[in-house]
């Protein structure tokens, strides 16, 4: 009898992606004078002469974070960059190179792929970021697609999710949701395209949803206000996963509790009238939806002033005492727990 037989298995979904990785790092020490940070941020963090380095990697499989049923491979290509471009801005960073490696199928063609990479010049482009490098290799099946960005900082300026403190402030750098909504609307047109596909897709009046799906944007007007108004966050972090999920990784990592106001949440007017449509409740989408790419940190009350004259920013609520744990004030005027349905990474075959 095979003894792995006897062994217990322990199915993957019941951890999570960051429980998993806490689980397979968890005997891994950082024993290199110039590693500062290595897993459990956006970026790890390593000392190079004045400065820090910043280093993030982030995959997408397709059938997992894309389906190529609705999207265009030059958005694909201009996505792929900018969710990790928003790891380094996560850190209050600012990106300087990535690295692409691709895993293809004989499905994709040249030209197909000049679409991809047409994608991630534009975005190389818009965030002054180098392509320095990469590989390229075959798949049985489908696109899997790797970056890495690498940005620097300044160690007394670099933002880890460590830092927030009771009495500091919580804010969200643009609206929440609308991701979310985008990718109900395609998945529909979807649907219905594969019942009939003599339909044409019903895309009207979404073209602000359907583009925060398909073409993101990393919060670059936010990390350069912190700059030139010498505005360093106490605690950071990007909303890829969902605003309550990142606020639970906030909570924990520093170890406090929070208070946020349902009321004060951004959420975009075509994001509210979509989802009252589609029979979903509005604050849903932007607590869980996830794929924003907004920026959500906590600052020190003495820079409420700096905060205020900061575009598109939103105060949403405050950080407590970790006993008091993390609550919602809904617009009901009941307080409620704060509930975490972040977005599965782990599919079951």
């Amino acid at each position: 009898m095979n003894s792995n037989q006897n062994k217990q298995r322990t199915d993957v979904n019941s951890l999570g992606e960051f429980g998993l990785i806490d689980h397979l790092t968890r005997n891994f020490a950082l024993n290199n004078v110039s590693s500062i940070k290595g897993v459990g941020d956006d970026a790890a963090v390593l000392k190079v002469g004045e400065e820090v380095i910043l280093i993030s990697t982030d995959m997408l499989v397709e059938g997992i974070h894309f389906d190529m049923a609705y999207t265009p491979l030059k958005h694909l290509g201009y996505k792929s960059i900018v969710v990790n471009v928003s790891d380094i801005y996560a850190m209050n960073g600012v990106p300087t190179q990535v690295t692409v490696s691709i895993a293809i199928s004989n499905r994709y063609s040249v030209e197909a792929l000049d679409e991809f990479y047409a994608g991630i010049l534009l975005a190389c482009e818009k965030y002054n970021v180098d392509l320095i490098g990469g590989d390229t290799t075959s798949s049985p099946k489908g696109m899997s697609i790797s970056v890495t960005a690498i940005g620097r900082a300044k160690p007394n300026q670099v933002v880890y999710r460590t830092g927030a403190k009771v009495g500091d402030i919580i804010c969200v750098s643009g609206y929440l949701g609308a991701a979310y909504l985008g990718l109900q609307i395609l998945e529909r047109e979807k649907q219905i395209y594969l019942e009939n596909p003599e339909i044409q897709p019903d895309l009207d009046n979404a073209s602000y949803l359907i583009e925060s799906i398909l073409k993101p944007e990393a919060a670059k007007d936010s990390i350069e206000y912190f700059h030139k108004h010498n505005l360093v966050p106490t605690s950071m972090i990007d909303v890829s996963d969902g605003l309550a999920s990142e606020l639970f990784h906030i909570a924990k990592q520093s170890r406090v509790g929070l208070y946020i106001e349902e009321t004060k949440l951004p959420i975009h007017q075509e994001t509210q009238l979509k989802a009252i449509s589609f029979n979903i409740d509005p604050l849903t989408c932007a607590l869980h939806g996830g794929e924003d790419y907004e920026l959500l940190f906590t600052v020190d009350p003495k820079d409420l002033e700096k905060v205020k004259y900061m575009p598109d920013v939103y105060i949403i609520g405050d950080i407590v005492e970790e006993n008091e744990g993390l609550k919602i004030h809904t617009s009901g005027g009941n307080i409620k727990d704060l509930v975490a349905q972040g977005w599965q990474h782990f599919k079951k075959d």
